[in-house]
């Protein structure tokens, strides 16, 4: 899975998100978290905003689409390569082929791309998205080695009806596989139980075929930002090595624990996981 990591300099890796300044989301979530696992980690914010948009009202967006491919130039004239590029939220539907041409730039340099499609949730696409959003990241994620919906943004990517689960194998590992063939990548797939006991994440390895499930005793609740922790430490555990099925391991493990953290301080769940008193778990598993 990972191709021409530089043994010359430390990993590293470009991750294109949003900065939502307050809730522990998209970039303030995967710049700790890499680093943490000891990669480096280059910030291209798509857009600033006061707080995420989930459960704040009135909160302030910039768009920066105008931004990014100046940002993007500068560090081709100063031959600054990356070992993965890990995209997010992004920011506006015309990003998606700005996004296309950013991985056509590194994928040709050996670069992993690394699609988690953040566009919906429990059965919804978010409100600041239209309905031909979805179709333009299925194109989008074609350009992807490893792509990490949830249940939710792969229904509405093949453009079918949500289903709220429990699950069975043969529903999930369709779901995977479909996705797979018009993307041509890995999928992992959160948000999957069997039961009403036990979340987690599948994975498909499409390099052999294989599938693999990972799973955490359920915790009841809504929390927002697990899926930017999922995401970040699978990457985080991928390029210190491990494969597909350990680093959904890890990464189900570090969202579980970082919930359960956050349960210990009785936060405001909008403000997002305490996974900043999980970091010391991942440093010692990853």
């Amino acid at each position: 899975m990972l191709k021409n990591i530089n043994p010359s300099r430390q990993t590293r890796v470009l991750a294109i998100h949003d900065i939502s300044c307050i809730g522990k989301c998209s970039i303030t979530a995967a710049l700790p978290i890499l680093s943490a696992a000891g990669i480096e980690t280059a910030v291209l914010p798509t857009a600033i905003l006061s707080t995420h948009t989930g459960g704040f009202k009135g909160y302030t967006f910039r768009d920066l689409t105008d931004d990014i491919m100046p940002v993007i130039n500068h560090w081709e004239k100063e031959g600054i390569d990356f070992d993965a590029v890990y995209t997010g939220y992004l920011g506006s539907y015309e990003q998606i082929n700005i996004m296309k041409e950013i991985f056509s730039i590194y994928k040709k340099k050996g670069a992993l791309i690394f699609v988690d499609p953040v566009m919906g949730d429990n059965g919804r696409l978010y409100s600041a998205f239209d309905d031909s959003f979805p179709k333009g990241m299925l194109d989008m994620c074609a350009y992807a080695d490893i792509i990490t919906p949830n249940i939710t943004e792969a229904s509405l990517m093949l453009g079918e009806k949500y289903s709220s689960g429990p699950y069975e194998k043969k529903y999930i590992e369709d779901i995977m596989r479909r996705l797979s063939g018009i993307c041509g990548g890995s999928v992992v797939l959160t948000g999957v139980c069997f039961d009403e006991n036990m979340l987690g994440a599948a994975t498909y390895d499409a390099s052999n075929n294989k599938t693999d499930y990972s799973f955490a005793r359920r915790i009841d609740g809504m929390y927002h930002g697990t899926g930017d922790v999922f995401a970040s430490a699978f990457l985080a555990s991928l390029l210190n090595g491990n494969d597909m099925k350990k680093s959904a391991d890890i990464a189900v493990e570090f969202a579980a624990q970082s919930i359960r953290q956050t349960l210990k301080i009785k936060q405001d769940r909008y403000y997002g996981v305490n996974f900043e008193a999980a970091i010391p778990w991942l440093i010692n598993n990853i």
